[in-house]
């Protein structure tokens, strides 16, 4: 009963956190890509902004998903002129996928704000608290890298809306 006591407290402790900042944020990140994409979108927005292209296998093995889950949330992206599809000039066979400049741009100014929050973040903290935080984010890692290991697959459909 004391570890569901402690987790609910924590629970609470963090939805009570998030409505404090929501406020606080600037309208610009809550309108951002973000938060009209979802967790696979974001994944392969992040994908491409390291990589600056990359073709449907290496998507499909990036985000876990069969290569016709990856074909349609590109698809997707593409209708909301994120990304752009060509076929390589070295192989037609090949298609690339790269930002459009829009969501190129649109991710950049993300990252761009990411960072300016982080860098105010940490020069409020001590040289303590940043160790204590690195040392946090190690422990949750492990925690969650513990739970993915003992994830089993349901066997279950998963249905995906296509649009």
């Amino acid at each position: 009963m004391k570890q569901q006591d402690a987790a609910g407290d924590i629970l609470q402790g963090f939805t009570d956190y998030i409505e404090e900042i929501k406020e606080l944020l600037s309208s610009d990140i809550w309108e951002n890509i973000f938060l009209n994409c979802t967790k696979n979108e974001v994944l392969i927005l992040w994908l491409l902004y390291r990589k600056k292209e990359v073709n449907m296998s290496q998507i499909a093995e990036y985000i876990h998903v069969p290569l016709n889950t990856a074909t349609g949330i590109v698809g997707r992206m593409e209708k909301n002129d994120f990304l752009q599809r060509e076929r390589s000039p070295e192989d037609k066979r090949v298609v690339l996928i790269t930002f459009t400049e829009k969501g190129r741009l649109q991710f950049q100014h993300l990252m761009d704000q990411l960072l300016s929050y982080g860098i105010k973040v940490m020069g409020a903290l001590s040289k303590e608290e940043m160790e204590l935080l690195q040392k946090m984010m190690g422990k949750v890692k492990e925690v969650l890298r513990e739970e993915k290991k003992n994830d089993k697959p349901t066997g279950g459909i998963k249905r995906i809306t296509i649009e």
